[in-house]
C-alpha cells in the first residue's frame, strides 16, 4: 500500500495563552497543500517473524528510524490493536523543520494504512486520539480539508475557504527552527477579534489582520525569514506568512507567478546579504543549517515551490 501524504500551511496563527500543563492555546487554520508530499510505503512481509522495519530515502529527516514518527505510529497501532509486523519505506519530499507538518502528516498517514492493512475499524475518533498521543497536530492530518485549530491544535472544526484558482509559492530557507525555540520568543495575546471573522474578510485585507505571532520574535533573530517575506510581496503576492513556527514562508497570488524553473522544483535565489568574513561549515547544525558566517548570517539558495491552491 502506498500514501502521499501531504503538508499544510497555517493561515494566521494566534498564541493565545500558556496553560498549567506547559503547553499554549492556540487558533489558527490549517489548510492542506496537496501538491508537496511525501511517500509511504507499507507491504506485510510473507514471513510472520520478520521484524517491523523503515527504511528512508529524499530529504534528511534528522533522526535514526527507531524514533521516526512513522515507528512510532506502527509501535502505537501494535500495542493498542496487536497488529503485525511490515515493512515501510519513506521517501521525504517535505522540507523538516520548516512549520509544514510533514513529520506528522507522515505520522497520520501510517495511522491510517496501519488501520486499513490490518482491517482494524478503529474509526476517526480513535485515530485521532492515538494521533494526539503523536503531536498536536498530527490529527489534522486525518482530515483532507481546511480546519480551525484550538486549543494545542488539536480542537478541530471545519473552516469554509476557498482558495481555489489562486497560486502559491512556498520559500522554504536553509535555517531549521525547533518548536521549542519558537515559544521562547513568544508573547500570548488575545486579539480583538477572533480568527474566524477575520479569515472571513477578502484575502486582500489579510496581509494587516492575519498576523503568525511567532514572526514578531523569530524575524529579529533571523532578519532573511523578513526579507522572504518582503520579496513575496514584492512580487505581487496579495498574502504572505511564516507557516506555523518556520521557518516556511509561503505566498499566495492570483495569477501564476513567474520565476526561473529548475527541474521539477521551482527555485528562487533569494540571497541575504554576505558579510564579509571567512566562511566555514556549522558543524551543530550541519543537518539544518547552511554554511554560516561568523556573524551568523546564512547565505546559499533557498528551495522555493510552486504549486496551484486546491
Amino acid at each position: 500500500m502506498i500514501s502521499f501524504p501531504h503538508c499544510k500551511i497555517n493561515l494566521g496563527l494566534d498564541v493565545l495563552r500558556k496553560r498549567p500543563d506547559g503547553y499554549h492555546d492556540i487558533e489558527t487554520v490549517m489548510f492542506p497543500v496537496r501538491d508537496l508530499c511525501d511517500s509511504l510505503e507499507i507491504i506485510v512481509p510473507e514471513e510472520e517473524k520478520e521484524a517491523t522495519e523503515l527504511t528512508e530515502s529524499g530529504l534528511r529527516t534528522g533522526c535514526p528510524p527507531q524514533e521516526n514518527i512513522v515507528m512510532k505510529a506502527w509501535r502505537l497501532m501494535h500495542e493498542t490493536y496487536g497488529i503485525g509486523n511490515v515493512r515501510m519505506h519513506l521517501h521525504k519530499a517535505v522540507p523538516s523543520g520548516a512549520g509544514l507538518g510533514g513529520g506528522s502528516a507522515d505520522g497520520a498517514a501510517a495511522l491510517r494504512m496501519l488501520d486499513t492493512l490490518f482491517s482494524v475499524g478503529a474509526g476517526i475518533r480513535r485515530l485521532e486520539a492515538l494521533a494526539l498521543k503523536l503531536g498536536s497536530d498530527v490529527p489534522f492530518f486525518l482530515h483532507d480539508a481546511p480546519q480551525l485549530c484550538s486549543g494545542r491544535g488539536e480542537v478541530m472544526r471545519p473552516a469554509e475557504i476557498n482558495l481555489k484558482g489562486y497560486w502559491m509559492v512556498l520559500v522554504k530557507p536553509a535555517i531549521c527552527i525547533p518548536t521549542a525555540e519558537a515559544y521562547a520568543g513568544i508573547t500570548p495575546r488575545i486579539p480583538e477579534e477572533p480568527l474566524a471573522k477575520r479569515l472571513s474578510r477578502p484575502i486582500a485585507t489579510w496581509r494587516d489582520n492575519l498576523p503568525n505571532a511567532f514572526e514578531t520574535s523569530l524575524f529579529r533573530k533571523h532578519p532573511e525569514l523578513s526579507a522572504i517575506k518582503r520579496s513575496l510581496y514584492d512580487a505581487g503576492a496579495l498574502y504572505a506568512s511564516m507557516s506555523g513556527s518556520g521557518s516556511a514562508i509561503f505566498g499566495l497570488f492570483d495569477t501564476r507567478p513567474e520565476y526561473e524553473t529548475g527541474t521539477g522544483i521551482w527555485h528562487l535565489q533569494l540571497w541575504c546579504r554576505r558579510p564579509r568574513g571567512k566562511v566555514e561549515p556549522d558543524p551543530k547544525n550541519h543537518a539544518c543549517n547552511p554554511i554560516k558566517t561568523r556573524r551568523g548570517l546564512p547565505v546559499g539558495e533557498n528551495n522555493v515551490y510552486l504549486c496551484p491552491v486546491e
